[in-house]
């Protein structure tokens, strides 16, 4: 019984493990999954979607994208068509066959709507098949565009923002559309216009259906802004949307000089003649002072005065006056200035040129200005030397000329602090305004005369930490690879380089902070180099029209600079700055007398300021403006008012006394 139950169990067993491994199979086979759907993963016509019955420009193929490799069972498997009409094309299918290019033979029509369809189901060997793809997309009517502005050889920059410059004056101007304006060339005349300094006319003739010459009446104003101007009303005549242009240019120069060429030689004393007449023939005729302005009336200036006292120098010099003439002149001059309002010596920075009287220049600075009076003294000692060499005889107004000059309070306007000299102090306000006069700008020839004072000298321990700061005014940065030994960023306006020196000769001068030929070459050569990079893209700025100093603008007074740029240019910048510049210096006076003389020279020389930009020009002259021009070139060309002010001993004392070498 044993031997015969051991197999039966065994099969019984071997059954059981079939019948549930049969069930087990067949629960996994079931039935198969099924495929997912074939579908369009993009659709563009060049870069843009067409999915969504999209408007779009009418550029390029059109691009399908797959989910899966497609059965490319006939090369020919979509149409497209438009306006019923089945366009010709061709397929080019990627190596996956997931992605197909179709090239149409058609130049897509503008505002014409297209439909891309399967021509039968699209099947797949990884994916069910995608049994109709109908897309629908339209051309969207593009906008009338100025493609293309042509003056000459200078192609304009179609940005508002660009600066578009050195365009003829006398050449045609071609302009180029997108589309065909869809209008006469009379038609088309009345959407453009061109504005300078008045409206320009012009005529247009039609070079194809999108290109037109616009040529000009009369020859385009040179060195101008100009206006051109596309009016938006164009598209209308067009059928199409157009936003309009507005872009401003800057015309080149003419083909003529303004002036008959002269040699440099002749031109600087041309300039020098005719700036002179301002501090002579303009000169108020009850005191010889010079007034501040052309349009002051009775106010004269002291420190203007001072430099123009030594403009008279020069003027004898150069044959402009006799030294008679100008003996009677500085005897008025001097006759007024002993008998004019002064306090504590020194003399306010306006007089009343008839009464003497002080001419508050604000509220609170209605007393001595002992900036302006120092710009005085200046020229008082220049003449006292010019009148030891050339007149010694002239004993009496050599002494009333100390006298003067000796009468000078330097000490009080110290506050009796010895740490710095104060600007200004009146009876009325006494030292309210408080303002301390440090370096380095244009002050240094206030500290150097008080030093050198015979009779109210300041200690140089007022120098160091008034005027230097106790070394707090040295820069030391570079700008445009330039550094600049003193004063703020970029040095400030130019007149930093020229008020104290007109007499104070830089050329050796040197103390411990500075060598200030140094300084002053640097800064006016940063002053340039800051005009020919023209970082605020100003109209009219190049390395022939620069120079950012104070000065009258459009809007006011103001002292520009590279750190207050108002698109200013200002002549006596870069005129005065010739002994430092003088290759720059000398291409500005040959630009602004030849190219621009016709606006900008005017009775008593050069004219302010001017703003090329907004195509005005001052009508003004300004004594402070007007001295160093002639004080400036002249040392250039001769060094003589540098070498008469240095051989005063005071002077060589008081730089002593500070510790200069010159």
């Amino acid at each position: 019984m044993i031997q015969t139950s051991l197999p039966l169990r065994s099969i019984f067993l071997f059954a059981l493990l079939s019948l549930v491994l049969f069930y087990s199979c067949k629960k996994e086979d079931g039935e198969p999954t099924p495929k997912e759907n074939l579908k369009l993963t993009f659709a563009r016509l060049g870069s843009q979607s067409i999915l969504n019955n999209n408007a779009v420009e009418g550029r390029g193929a059109i691009y399908l994208g797959f989910s899966a490799p497609v059965d490319r069972t006939t090369s020919d498997l979509f149409q497209v068509s438009t306006g019923g009409t089945i366009l010709d094309h061709y397929e080019v299918w990627n190596a996956p066959g997931n992605q197909v290019t179709i090239s149409v033979d058609h130049v897509w029509v503008e505002g014409a709507t297209y439909t891309l369809r399967s021509n039968s189901g699209l099947s797949s060997p990884e994916a069910a098949t995608l049994e109709e793809l109908v897309l629908s997309f339209s051309i969207v009517k593009q906008p009338l565009k100025v493609t293309r502005i042509k003056a000459d050889t200078i192609f304009f920059v179609l940005d508002a923002d660009a600066l578009n410059t050195d365009v003829s004056v006398s050449q045609p101007m071609e302009v180029a559309f997108s589309h065909p304006p869809a209008a006469s060339p009379q038609n088309l005349k009345a959407h453009i216009s061109i504005e300078g300094r008045e409206n320009m006319d012009f005529s247009i003739m039609a070079l194809s259906d999108t290109v037109f010459q616009l040529q000009f009446t009369e020859n385009l104003k040179d060195f101008t802004a100009h206006k051109i101007t596309f009016a938006p009303g164009l598209g209308e005549a067009a059928g199409r949307d157009f936003d309009g242009l507005e872009l401003s240019f800057f015309t080149g120069p003419s083909a003529a000089p303004d002036f008959p060429l002269l040699s440099d030689e002749e031109l600087l004393t041309t300039i020098q003649e005719q700036t002179f007449r301002y501090f002579w023939d303009f000169g108020h005729p009850a005191c010889g002072m010079a007034r501040e302005r052309n349009t002051s009336g009775n106010t004269v200036t002291s420190g203007g005065s001072g430099f123009g006292l030594m403009a008279m120098v020069v003027a004898v010099e150069r044959g402009f006056i006799t030294l008679e003439e100008a003996l009677e002149r500085w005897e008025q001059i001097v006759g007024f200035l002993e008998t004019a309002d002064r306090f504590h010596g020194a003399w306010p920075h306006w007089i009343n040129g008839q009464t003497g009287a002080v001419i508050p220049f604000s509220q609170r600075d209605n007393g001595g200005d002992l900036v302006e009076t120092a710009f005085l003294v200046q020229g008082l000692l220049t003449v006292r030397q010019y009148l030891l060499q050339e007149a010694p005889q002239e004993t009496g107004l050599i002494g009333r000329i100390n006298t003067l000059w000796e009468g000078v309070e330097w000490d009080w306007y110290t506050k009796g602090q010895d740490e710095a000299l104060y600007w200004h102090w009146s009876p009325d306000n006494e030292f309210q305004i408080n303002l301390r006069i440090s370096g380095h700008n244009e002050t240094q020839i206030v500290y150097v005369l008080a030093a050198a004072s015979p009779t109210h000298p300041i200690s140089p321990t007022t120098y160091h930490s008034g005027y230097a700061r106790s070394g707090a005014m040295a820069n030391g940065q570079s700008y445009f690879g330039i550094t600049l030994p003193l004063g703020s960023d970029y040095g400030g306006p130019l007149f930093f380089a020229h008020y104290s020196y007109l007499g104070l000769d830089p050329r050796n001068l040197e103390d411990q902070y500075a060598n200030y030929w140094t300084q002053n070459v640097n800064h006016s050569r940063i002053n340039y180099q800051y005009c020919v990079e023209n970082p605020k893209k100003y109209y009219g700025y190049s390395a022939q029209s620069w120079g950012l100093t104070a000065s009258d603008s459009y809007v006011g007074y103001t002292a520009h600079s590279p750190t207050n740029d108002r698109g200013v240019i200002t002549p006596t910048a870069a005129v005065s700055s010739i002994p430092y510049t003088p290759a720059e210096s000398l291409a500005a006076i040959r630009h602004f007398y030849y190219d621009l003389g016709d606006r900008l020279w005017g009775e008593y020389g050069f004219y302010d300021a001017f703003h090329p930009g907004n195509n005005w020009e001052a009508d003004s002259f300004l004594a402070i403006d007007q001295g160093p021009v002639i004080c400036m070139i002249e040392n250039y060309r001769t060094g003589l008012l540098w070498d008469l002010f240095m051989t005063a001993p005071e002077v060589r004392q008081g730089l002593e006394e500070l510790g200069f070498m010159y």
